[in-house]
């Protein structure tokens, strides 16, 4: 395909800067850090607060910064992978299991 916009060599370069992302040495605790917003039911403004905070700063701090964008993209795929991409057997399950807790503790006040 003969892209217009070199989208095949810009989704490369996303894909290596999101795999960067994850071998660099405080991924481990920045992907903790992600889950644990985004288990929580914060994954939403966390990721489009992001999203905004990096377009809003791209062209001001450091001039036109590619990571800026890059960080942009990331997140843009981090929330499209929670609206979009779930697996819907797994949430299935878990609101299962919450529902369960939450009969447990209607049956158990004292609890």
């Amino acid at each position: 395909m003969n892209y217009k916009f070199k989208e095949n060599i810009i989704l490369q370069d996303v894909k290596d800067y999101i795999d960067e992302t994850y071998s660099s040495h405080y991924a481990q605790s920045q992907k903790q850090a992600t889950e644990i917003i985004i288990d929580q039911g914060h994954g939403e403004g966390f990721c489009m607060g992001n999203i905004l905070k990096y377009a809003q700063r791209y062209g001001k701090k450091d001039g036109k910064n590619k990571r800026d964008l890059m960080k942009v993209i990331h997140y843009a795929i981090i929330q499209l992978s929670q609206d979009h991409y779930k697996d819907k057997t797994l949430v299935a399950k878990q609101e299962e299991e919450l529902k369960s807790v939450m009969s447990e503790k209607l049956t158990n006040p004292n609890d």
